[in-house]
């Protein structure tokens, strides 16, 4: 890939293997995901997993709340792997992990690595002794935990030690920073204490949410300066539609572009009714369009203009994506390197042509009153105009006999 932070050059972190994956050590950055299933609902939740992964989501996190919960976790592992849905489950644990992960050894098996609230676990005498039982477990099993403080969940304790330090000092911080250092330090003295308790650091990941883009990218990039631990990035409670998008672009890009991330979450609150499998989109096209991961080929589209006042190049360019995402899963398995393809639907002659030259296949649409001819460009030559009714559906078969003729087949 082009542009980005190259992988060699990336924030030097430690390794942590989770299944099939190695998160850090420069390795790619992952896309994580989390069920809004109820856990107890064995079908629906192995449903929304296995969509989840299938629309790119590398790891996915569950809720893990009651004994209920705990209990089916191992059978929602089991339907995904009959299913030939290999995707690692995280277990989300909250006040009780300590508990749920003694009772319920399935539970433990079943799942690839633990998150751990630093603010949850317990209170004041309880807290080390809660927090060590879920790390000797990780340890009986084998299993990385993720040590992920929250900005909404912040261990009370530590903060009211932290502003009752900096009311001592001669220029005290704003209270804003002081929060921003209780994050850190909570995530980085909990993991001293996981490796205390004899946790190897190539077996934990951190995190530090916030919902705020300038606080997420304080608090990293101090993060990242104070240590060498994995890190995952999301802006937690990003919120719904563009706002969401928009936040979380924001505050993963700068990060990513210093190097900082290993897996990333892109947190949207989806409508009601609506499609989980967006925010694995949306943290797909963060790193794409960056240029630190390929995908699924990419559509480069005009936004239209007064030329363009026409619906047709907005339908082609529609009907051209959804083609390649539908595709793409087959088109993964058979081809070698088919996710770096690059097309281009362009609406008037103004531009068209020379973006489409620049793309592996590009289309030139007329725009308003101009001529009724479409040509295409293949690998920066003209090969053919298209005409008529049928454009979409022939430059579909264009694209397919590219994409055939172009990639190897895996063996």
């Amino acid at each position: 890939m082009n542009g980005g932070i190259p992988l060699s050059q990336r924030r030097g972190s430690i390794a942590v293997r989770v299944g099939p994956y190695r998160i850090g050590g420069g390795a790619p950055v992952l896309v994580q995901s989390m069920t809004n299933t109820d856990t107890v609902d064995v079908a629906g939740t192995a449903a929304q997993v296995q969509a989840l992964a299938e629309a790119g989501s590398e790891l996915v996190r569950l809720t893990v709340n009651t004994p209920e919960a705990a209990a089916a976790v191992p059978h929602i592992r089991e339907r995904l792997d009959a299913a030939n849905c290999a995707v690692p489950l995280i277990g989300d644990f909250h006040y009780n992990g300590h508990k749920l992960l003694r009772d319920h050894p399935a539970c433990a098996e079943a799942l690839a690595k633990y998150r751990i609230n630093p603010g949850n676990v317990g209170f004041r005498e309880k807290r080390d002794r809660q927090f060590q039982t879920m790390i000797e477990v990780a340890l009986e099993y084998d299993r990385p935990v993720r040590i992920g403080v929250n900005w909404g969940s912040l261990d009370q304790d530590l903060l009211a030690e932290l502003m009752d330090r900096n009311a001592t000092l001669k220029e005290p911080l704003d209270a804003q920073q002081v929060m921003r250092d209780a994050l850190v330090e909570s995530a980085l003295r909990s993991a001293a204490l996981a490796e205390e308790i004899g946790l190897a650091r190539d077996h934990i990941v951190i995190s530090c949410k916030v919902s705020q883009v300038q606080d997420l990218v304080a608090v990293y990039t101090d993060l990242a300066a104070r240590s060498d631990y994995a890190l995952h990035l999301g802006l937690t409670e990003a919120g719904m539609g563009s706002k969401g998008i928009v936040a979380s672009t924001a505050a993963l890009g700068i990060l990513l572009q210093q190097g900082i991330g290993d897996t990333i979450r892109v947190s949207l609150t989806p409508a009601p009714g609506g499609d989980r499998t967006q925010e694995v989109i949306v943290a797909q096209e963060i790193l794409q369009t960056m240029g630190l991961r390929a995908f699924t080929p990419l559509v480069i589209a005009c936004p239209g203009c007064g030329r363009t006042t026409s619906t047709v190049f907005q339908e082609l360019a529609e009907k051209i994506q959804s083609h390649v995402r539908a595709r793409m899963p087959e088109w993964r398995e058979d081809y070698v390197g088919v996710e770096d393809m690059q097309l281009a639907v362009m609406g008037c002659i103004v531009n068209g042509p020379g973006e489409s030259k620049h793309a592996d296949i590009g289309i030139s649409l007329p725009g308003t009153g101009e001529t009724p001819a479409a040509p295409v460009f293949i690998d920066g030559a003209k090969t053919v105009t298209l005409r008529g009714e049928g454009i979409a559906e022939a430059f579909q078969v264009i694209v397919e006999d590219y994409v055939a003729t172009k990639y190897a087949r895996r063996s």
